[in-house]
């Protein structure tokens, strides 16, 4: 009996063994995406990117350098290289420490500080956040987000309006910066803090008394939300850094090209008349878009314009202009941003009248 059930065993074992040959076909699935990815290589590869166009760029730069150097070697050109080089360099310092320091308060100060710090009437919050820009540095490429993480937190709009317009323009780096610029006129730093700080309590009582919910649209997260310290920091740093030296270069070339190309008599011509003067600098700040922290530089190297005209300049240009209007727009809402900056335009220039004509 015992030799009969032996080979009835193996018999049960053997239909396991016969399914295990069905296995193979799972190997032929890698076969069909296998040629799919291999052309995607070959195609990024003639991509343009950043590395490849700075490389372009500076080929033909080196091809090119005996055109260059004749070009340079012109009067017109090495005045504007003068000019360029000098605003350039003097502003820099001061947008680098600005810049640190506005991503430093976006990070690191919470926003229920302000809350805490500012008066429960909102009548009394206006002014007290418009001083609280003397004490907090801070870009406008930075005001308009920490403006919008104050309304988020429960600080009235109208505070937030006059820190928004305040903290770039009245900071101790951009007073610094001022003082430095117009060594020869020093009233010109007391000028600026007194009428920026006007336009901003005036902005933000009009908003207080005038001023709907429904016109302003609030962001529904902070930029860095979900990052850490560090890292929000140092991506603040990155983009501010990238955009405001930007509108730096693009500020000093325009500076040095209306100094070196325009002609003396257009200069003349606009700067003898006042109110041409103011409107012609206030628009050109607008169009300019330069960070606070360099602007001075640029406003002084303007020589043939009037100190009124350049308190214009300085009034007008760090709280409205090109990218201004987009981020605010982006943060608070484009029905927000169409009467904010006329209103802001005009009140800023009345407020370059009025102040020049007290204290300059």
């Amino acid at each position: 009996m015992a030799i009969t059930t032996e080979p009835a065993a193996p018999t049960t074992e053997t239909p396991p063994i016969a399914e295990t040959p069905q296995q193979p076909p799972v190997a032929s699935q890698p076969d069909a995406p296998a040629p799919a990815p291999s052309p995607s290589p070959s195609k990024e590869g003639w991509q343009l990117n950043s590395p490849l166009v700075l490389t372009m760029v500076l080929l033909l730069v080196v091809l090119a350098q005996g055109p260059i150097r004749t070009a340079l070697s012109a009067p017109v050109m090495q005045s504007w290289m003068t000019v360029f080089v000098a605003v350039v360099v003097q502003a820099l310092p001061f947008l680098v420490l600005g810049v640190l320091l506005s991503a430093a308060i976006a990070v690191f100060v919470p926003a229920t500080w302000f809350t805490r710090a500012l008066p429960n009437n909102p009548v009394l919050a206006v002014p007290v956040a418009g001083m609280a820009g003397a004490i907090l540095p801070g870009c406008e490429c930075a005001s308009v987000p920490v403006a919008g993480a104050l309304v988020r937190r429960g600080v009235t709009p109208a505070a937030a309006i006059a820190f928004l317009l305040s903290a770039p323009a009245i900071n101790p780096i951009v007073l610094t910066a001022t003082a430095v610029a117009f060594p020869r006129n020093p009233e010109m730093v007391l000028a600026r803090f007194a009428g920026s700080l006007l336009v901003a309590c005036v902005m933000g009582w009009l908003w207080q008394r005038l001023g709907r919910t429904d016109w302003l649209r609030l962001p529904a997260h902070a930029p860095h939300e979900g990052e850490t310290k560090g890292a929000a920091f140092w991506g603040s740093v990155r983009h501010d850094v990238m955009q405001a030296g930007g509108f730096l270069v693009l500020g000093a070339m325009s500076a040095a090209t209306l100094k070196a190309v325009a002609p003396a008599s257009w200069l003349r011509t606009a700067a003898d008349n006042p109110v041409v003067a103011i409107l012609a600098l206030s628009i050109l700040a607008v169009l300019l878009s330069i960070c606070s922290e360099a602007d001075a530089f640029v406003a002084a190297s303007l020589t043939q314009f009037s100190l009124t005209a350049k308190l214009a300049f300085l009034l007008v240009g760090p709280m409205i202009d090109l990218k201004l209007f987009a981020m605010q727009a982006g943060t608070f809402g484009r029905g927000f941003a169409l009467r904010f900056a006329p209103a802001t335009f005009v009140l800023a220039i009345a407020g370059a009248v009025v102040t020049s004509a007290v204290l300059l």
